[in-house]
């Protein structure tokens, strides 16, 4: 009895550890719905192309780098500059922990990477859009996802965020 009780703790804990590797189209509509689309002036495929070169759509991507920073998450952010890692260094631009990053709720991603987009003026900062993606014809990245008639919903700013 007790050995049953201990593999169902396991099997949850396995389950709750688990990378969220999104479809190209499901992450498609959850970016539109956030407002991405076009937000600064960078399409919708933009982003799609970016998160694709950056972590093939993997919520729990991890890259640590040779400065010894951590890149995180779907998008790939750094925890020197953009979020709270356990060192105390780091700038934090975007008030939240890197361990955020990682879920497969992307809200508090993509309110850093349009901080991202909006402090650094564009989509240089992540070099697999700068290397794949940046001047090329990317309608091809939403085709067939039925997003031209997602609305996008207005989002709420949350305690902790400041202007995005």
């Amino acid at each position: 009895m007790k050995a049953a009780g201990v593999l169902v703790l396991i099997s949850c804990l396995v389950t709750v550890t688990e990378p969220k590797v999104y479809t190209r189209c499901k992450l498609a509509k959850i970016f539109a719905r956030a407002g991405l689309d076009n937000y600064k002036g960078f399409l919708l495929g933009n982003w799609i192309c970016m998160a694709y070169y950056e972590s093939h759509y993997n919520t729990s991507a991890l890259t640590t780098l040779k400065d010894g920073s951590t890149d995180y998450g779907i998008f790939q952010i750094n925890s020197f500059t953009w979020c709270r890692d356990k060192k105390l260094q780091e700038k934090n631009h975007c008030h939240i922990a890197c361990s955020d990053l990682l879920t497969d709720d992307l809200t508090d991603a993509i309110i850093c990477a349009k901080r991202i987009v909006k402090e650094t003026k564009g989509m240089n900062y992540w070099q697999g859009w700068k290397n794949n993606c940046e001047g090329q014809d990317l309608s091809e990245w939403k085709r067939g996802c039925e997003v031209s008639r997602v609305e996008t919903r207005p989002q709420m700013p949350r305690a902790d965020s400041h202007d995005v």
